[in-house]
């Protein structure tokens, strides 16, 4: 079926539809050569439209192991050129019907490079996925829903749940956790408790954990109001380690503030520098939002990682209290392995609290 994408600026891109649903949601493109399954089902993607810049997609296919929530919460997915047959030892159906079983509405067949490039000069914004003869007061109705604040209700859990290790007792506070988040953390022997997103301070304070852990998760995180309140209940409590959202409610639970960059980090294939040693790690990302770090100065945190493209903070600590974040995901899927060694800081840091 053929269909189209509009952007809200008027931009039209032709392709073709898997199916006749449609789409609504802010237009992001992601910068990586493999782990669409991941994308799919990352919940920080939520509320969003995806366009993949990489032209090949689906290649060797989906398997459940790739998968990071029980449910994708995008919009929608743009890319280029669909793979019919796919090749790898572990697919079990193809990215089509994968696609259509988990009620994602797609276009493919689409100039990506095109609309990344128009993103990238006008700024991330509002698009919609429909067939090519959508009336244009139906594409009127679509554009005029008004934008998604309550994404991270969407996507935490409803009940509490637990991840045993051997090791000492982290309290997660899930905003749209990946589940290889949870594992990699499980993998270096952190016994996990996991928090719904709203849990006050004072139920994880009151469950005696040697630390907890913020976790990622989609939107603006001044949109989660009580979330920076129990937050900044937590801080100089317990040690704390923060990634992506959790990376930036810890900055406003500080009194820093948060801005929206204007097209975003998404991707597997984004270089950060350490400040300190001068290394430069390949990393994982998937964030709209960043620190505004002249507003972090004056808040006992010093910047530890900084994006090599752009110069934002990537990564900060406190200056005395038991506190570190990273605005990237350091577990990887999709991407590259590099930091994983900030999940044995974290248990070094619980250990010597402890």
């Amino acid at each position: 079926m053929i269909g189209k994408l509009i952007l809200e600026d008027g931009s039209v891109f032709a392709g073709e539809v898997i199916s006749g649903a449609r789409a609504v949601g802010e237009v992001v493109f992601n910068t990586g050569m493999t782990g669409y399954q991941e994308v799919l089902t990352d919940p920080s993607y939520c509320g969003q439209i995806v366009t993949m810049t990489y032209p090949l997609i689906g290649n060797y296919g989906t398997a459940e192991v790739c998968n990071q929530a029980p449910l994708s919460h995008v919009r929608g997915f743009v890319i280029s050129e669909l793979c019919d047959l796919p090749s790898n030892w572990q697919s079990e159906v193809s990215l089509a019907r994968y696609l259509v079983a988990k009620n994602i509405p797609c276009i493919h067949g689409v100039d990506t490079r095109a609309v990344t490039r128009r993103i990238r000069s006008a700024g991330t914004m509002k698009g919609i996925i429909v067939p090519a003869d959508t009336g244009a007061d139906e594409i009127a109705a679509l554009f005029a829903r008004p934008p998604e604040t309550e994404v991270v209700a969407e996507v935490t859990p409803k009940e509490v749940y637990r991840m045993p290790a051997a090791g000492p007792r982290v309290a997660v506070v899930d905003y749209g956790i990946k589940r290889n988040i949870l594992n990699s953390m499980v993998k270096v022997g952190i016994d996990l408790t996991v928090f719904p997103a709203d849990t006050p301070a004072g139920t994880i304070l009151d469950g005696n954990f040697a630390g907890v852990f913020l976790s990622n998760g989609p939107g603006d995180p001044k949109d989660v109001p009580k979330s920076i309140k129990a937050v900044k209940e937590l801080m100089g409590r317990k040690p704390i380690f923060g990634i992506c959202l959790g990376h930036q409610l810890l900055a406003l639970a500080a009194g820093a503030d948060t801005y929206k960059l204007k097209f975003g980090h998404r991707g597997a294939n984004h270089p950060v520098k350490d400040v300190i040693t001068g290394r430069v790690y390949i990393t994982s990302q998937n964030h709209g939002y960043a620190v505004r770090e002249e507003t972090l100065a004056a808040r006992d945190y010093i910047v530890t990682h900084r994006a090599v493209n752009d110069g934002t903070i990537e990564g900060m600590k406190h200056r005395h209290l038991p506190i570190f974040s990273a605005q990237y995901h350091p577990e990887a899927a999709p991407g590259p392995d590099d930091n994983t060694y900030l999940f044995d800081e974290y248990l070094s840091l619980l250990g010597k609290e402890g």
